[in-house]
């Protein structure tokens, strides 16, 4: 497993300096946006004996409580298996949303009719701008929002409304002169769409190579969990219950559903950031990034 996992490594340090055909570097859909030097980033999908996890090393939470979510749930999930073409396809981002949505009903109480989920051809940008304006007129003061995503990550200098000399993005499709095509969601983007939400309580959850570059969307109240570094890979395969990215098996499978992220204190029940730490904690060849906004731990 290790060999592989360095073999790995090598091959996701060439995919950052290679750029796909096919790329779309201004996509339709809600603020088309301009970009250039556009790089798709793949997650990379492995396949071996089951992970060992279990372990925790507390380093986001707190232990103490933060303020609990006074109003009403809402979510938006995506998962992306089917790209365009055929070389870009993953094989378990899907399951990773369904996952996260069954934690976010199950586990924290989100009523089923609260929670977009989105996958595959149904995850347009046109379609993740919608259910996000959607909640955004419906959502409260008190209320809180959940965005999950699993699928690529994309670098490259678009004009998306910040100052960032390289910029990070996630890569979803949309339909351009009637064919499904690459598209992008930039970092300036997302924040654009969340800024003036009406309630500041925000957890966004990337799954993605290249997610540390979301970061941008902290702000007081946000917690943004983050697979990878801003410069590096995620992973899925079946070695996380029996097909997972490897974030969102610790962080959603394990941590949350199962609890064994509920160390801190042990109460039976899990913040945000337990979970953080129990991911980050367990994910291998990758490094789990949090920029926390949230006064004290966020409870869903």
């Amino acid at each position: 497993m290790k060999k592989l996992l360095l073999s790995v490594l090598l091959v996701a340090l060439l995919l950052l300096t290679i750029s796909p055909p096919a790329v779309l570097a201004k996509s339709d859909g809600p603020g088309q946006v301009n970009a250039t030097d556009v790089q798709i980033v793949k997650k990379v999908t492995l396949h071996g004996p089951a992970a060992k996890g279990g372990k925790t090393v507390p380093t986001a939470a707190t232990g103490i409580l933060g303020e609990p979510v006074q109003g009403e749930k809402y979510a938006v999930v995506i998962g992306i298996n089917d790209y365009p073409g055929t070389g870009s396809d993953l094989q378990y981002t899907v399951a990773d949303a369904d996952e996260m949505s069954y934690v976010l009903t199950t586990t924290y109480g989100f009523s089923a009719g609260n929670v977009h989920e989105l996958t595959n051809t149904n995850a347009t940008k046109t379609a993740i701008y919608e259910a996000i304006a959607d909640i955004k007129t419906s959502a409260k003061l008190g209320d809180e929002v959940v965005f999950f995503f699993s699928g690529h990550g994309a670098k490259g200098k678009a004009d998306d409304g910040d100052k960032n000399n390289v910029d990070q993005a996630i890569v979803v499709q949309e339909v351009v002169q009637g064919t499904l095509q690459f598209a992008f969601i930039w970092d300036g983007e997302l924040v654009q769409w969340f800024r003036g939400f009406p309630t500041n309580r925000i957890v966004f959850v990337f799954d993605s190579c290249l997610s540390g570059g979301m970061s941008v969307l902290k702000a007081p109240g946000r917690v943004v969990c983050m697979a990878s570094t801003i410069n590096s890979m995620s992973l899925e395969g079946t070695a996380w219950g029996g097909g997972h990215g490897q974030f969102t098996y610790y962080f959603a499978e394990e941590g949350m559903q199962m609890a064994k992220a509920d160390v801190r204190p042990n109460d039976s029940q899990v913040t945000v950031e337990e979970a953080f730490d129990y991911a980050k904690a367990n994910c291998k060849s990758q490094t789990p990034t949090i920029a926390d906004g949230f006064d004290k731990d966020l409870l869903p």
